[in-house]
């Protein structure tokens, strides 16, 4: 049976705002059965290494639908939604617009949300500064990005894929100041790996070339 790691405590302030709640009412919606494997928020429950080997970056949710891995919540209900084709057109320029908008939701829409949010949560200065915090939440994320590369060439598979594509050029496009990025080796590593692509080369060339013509 499919597995989900999501909340079974949680800090009020996020209560009702959490990512598991994205697969829990697809999960509904497909009337898939799972079990809920809950995790204590206020416990640290995500902290532990023990759950680092389901979500990387030691986040709710994650699944295990019969030993087959998954985080991140776009990406399980996209899983989802093709196992049982349902909630996704088979049509593929149907399916198109359905990726569209699911990355508009997480690329376009939530970031500026999240942005307030978080000016929210440490105006109070409970949290620290706000940059402080932002900060610290940016190493946390290289720092666990740097652990799943250990021993990798590429993020997704054993091949260059789209994801790396996505995830060398945020490495390159998100950072401005490169001693952000120094203490992680690892992501350095394999962002210039990606870089080094002479494919990546062409592309900025003719870029920079047209973009700065005239």
């Amino acid at each position: 049976m499919l597995k989900l790691y999501g909340f079974s405590k949680v800090n009020p302030v996020a209560r009702g705002h959490t990512r598991d709640l994205r697969v829990l009412w697809a999960l509904e919606e497909l009337q898939l059965p799972y079990e809920l494997a809950g995790m204590d928020h206020p416990a640290h429950d995500l902290s532990r290494e023990t759950y680092r080997g389901f979500s990387p970056f030691q986040q709710i949710p994650a699944i295990d639908d019969d030993g087959l891995v998954l985080s991140e919540s776009a990406a399980i209900l996209v899983y989802l939604a093709k196992k049982c084709g349902r909630l996704i057109p088979a049509d593929r320029a149907a399916e198109a617009q359905v990726m569209r908008w699911c990355f508009a939701a997480m690329n376009s829409v939530e970031p500026p949300l999240l942005a307030l949010m978080v000016h929210d949560w440490t105006a109070d200065g409970s949290c620290g500064k706000p940059r402080e915090f932002l900060v610290g939440w940016v190493h946390r994320m290289l720092g666990n990005l740097e652990r799943w590369l250990a021993g990798r060439e590429f993020v997704a598979t054993t091949e260059f894929t789209v994801a790396d594509i996505l995830m060398a050029h945020v490495l390159l496009s998100g950072i401005k100041d490169e001693r952000l990025i120094e203490p992680h080796k690892g992501v350095v590593s394999y962002r210039d790996r990606c870089l080094a692509r002479p494919a990546w080369q062409r592309t900025i060339e003719m870029y920079c070339a047209r973009v700065e013509a005239g």
